[in-house]
């Protein structure tokens, strides 16, 4: 598990520097009939701030439509899981807070999505600085061709931190966030390539968090891992919810109720229900949620 404590200490001398500038779920899905009870500790994140607010958010690709009037509140310091079949507008719905679809040609967007009560999509909004804000991992690692060191410190370079003692701080505090600091401190300038699958990932979420994001965007981040990795970023995903905003979308029901508060489950473009998530796996007040939770689709 990460030293929180040591890297909260860190992490706070970091952001004044750059101010300037549990019970597992089975193995197998229930039979017909049976809902997933969820796993984990319940939180009731509602009672924090609203950190992202979506809208009545409408997409589309061209002429086809993606989403359809979703409305959601995500609350700060929480982990909020979107799940659904493939091609339901979960990783859609994602992209809009960073605004990742804006590199999409023929992408339409109405309604309104805040951050912090700010219009994401208000024509003074710097992407750059969003993006900052706004963290994101992909489901498939992609560290570059550089050092451990230079893969973290990449995007502070970007933002022109040039002080050794604080990019070597910066560099350590976000690989103890990440949990990969004991595993890759005597190698951290050795090619990030060289690690393992998910080593990768997690030096990917080191990455992200070493530009000190209020909200950490994760698209199946551990779908392409073994077992004993996923695990390892799903203590993670649980560690970092104390600091930071998390919105997930897996596949994984198991997943979604290990590490979420609170769960979404989409459905052709809708938001068919939303909820804490042990009452979205035990309790759910849709019967199409019901039939996904339950594996009876999807």
């Amino acid at each position: 598990m990460v030293n929180l404590r040591m890297a909260n200490e860190s992490q706070n001398r970091i952001d004044a520097a750059l101010s300037g500038p549990e019970t597992r779920l089975p193995d197998v899905l229930p039979t017909k009939g049976h809902v997933i009870g969820a796993a984990q500790d319940p939180r009731d994140v509602t009672k924090h701030a609203p950190k992202i607010r979506v809208d009545k958010a409408n997409l589309w690709y061209g002429a086809k439509q993606a989403l359809f009037d979703v409305d959601l509140t995500i609350h700060e310091r929480s982990v909020t899981a979107l799940i659904g079949p493939s091609g339901c507008g979960k990783s859609t719905l994602l992209r809009c807070i960073n605004r990742m679809n804006d590199l999409i040609d023929g992408v339409r967007i109405e309604g309104k999505l805040t951050l912090d009560g700010e219009d994401l999509y208000h024509r003074d909004v710097e992407v750059e600085i969003l993006r900052r804000r706004v963290g994101m991992v992909f489901q498939k690692s992609n560290p570059f061709p550089k050092s451990i060191f230079e893969n973290v410190a990449y995007g502070l370079r970007i933002q022109g931190v040039k002080n050794r003692a604080l990019l070597d701080e910066i560099v350590e505090t976000s690989l103890r966030r990440a949990a990969l600091w004991d595993e890759a401190k005597d190698r951290l300038h050795e090619s990030a390539l060289g690690l393992s699958g998910g080593q990768q990932q997690r030096l990917c979420i080191a990455r992200a968090l070493a530009t000190s994001p209020e909200v950490l965007l994760m698209d199946e981040p551990a779908s392409a891992l073994d077992p004993i990795s996923t695990a390892k970023i799903e203590d993670l995903i649980h560690d970092l919810r104390e600091r930071y905003t998390i919105v997930i979308v897996t596949h994984s029901m198991h997943q979604a109720a290990r590490v979420s508060d609170r769960t979404a489950f989409f459905l052709n473009g809708v938001l068919v229900e939303e909820g804490k998530t042990d009452q979205i796996f035990t309790n759910p007040q849709r019967k199409e949620t019901e039939d996904y939770v339950t594996g009876r689709f999807g």
